[in-house]
């Protein structure tokens, strides 16, 4: 990990970090304050960033790559509640505040790079920049908004429904998310979304 300053990248950096859905608006003196409280990480294929159970908070800003909010029952089976990629985000937010452990997991789906920093600072500078605040708590409950209606889509939607849903709804991450993990976000077997995406749904 490294600050920004010292990234070898760190104009490419600045400009991806300033496409954030949560911070492109945000005032010169807010960005450059965020700028110097993030460290960049790089993370592989299947790396964890924040784990099930923990209570390690952090907040996540996405420039590059997808990451995959996932839940565990005590026997490992795993479900998908949502992918971020670019601009997007992912958080501890409600945990942080809530004061519970981790309710899921933060997993790289590919190779990621992120903006972060610790939930105690992010929250501190919320507190001080009130309009981020309100900007970042709705896209919160956007977030909360958007697992919760794929947790119902599950149940009220068949399998091409469930397909067609996702290709309306983030039609620029569905060449992008391996197989394997688009089946299992949509409570498919790999074959049977190899079959629906070969017809027109």
């Amino acid at each position: 990990m490294s600050s920004i300053d010292t990234h070898p990248q760190r104009n490419t950096i600045r400009l991806q970090l300033r496409q954030s859905l949560v911070l492109k608006d945000m005032p010169p003196r807010a960005q450059t304050e965020v700028e110097g409280l993030v460290e960049i990480a790089d993370f592989s294929k299947g790396d964890l960033l924040v784990n099930q159970g923990h209570s390690a908070m952090e907040q996540f800003f996405i420039l590059e790559g997808i990451l995959k909010r996932v839940v565990s029952d005590p026997k490992g089976k795993e479900m998908i509640l949502r992918f971020a990629a670019e601009t997007d985000m992912d958080t501890s937010y409600a945990a942080w505040r809530l004061r519970t452990p981790m309710p899921y997991s933060i997993v790289a789906v590919t190779k990621a790079r992120v903006a972060k920093l610790s939930m105690q600072h992010w929250v501190e500078f919320l507190e001080r920049h009130t309009g981020v605040k309100a900007r970042f708590e709705y896209e919160v409950m956007s977030l909360m908004s958007e697992v919760m209606a794929h947790t119902i889509t599950l149940h009220l939607l068949d399998a091409p429904g469930r397909l067609s849903r996702f290709k309306r709804k983030h039609p620029e991450l569905l060449a992008r998310i391996p197989k394997k993990e688009l089946a299992s976000y949509l409570n498919l077997t790999p074959e049977t979304l190899s079959r629906l995406k070969q017809k027109k749904t």
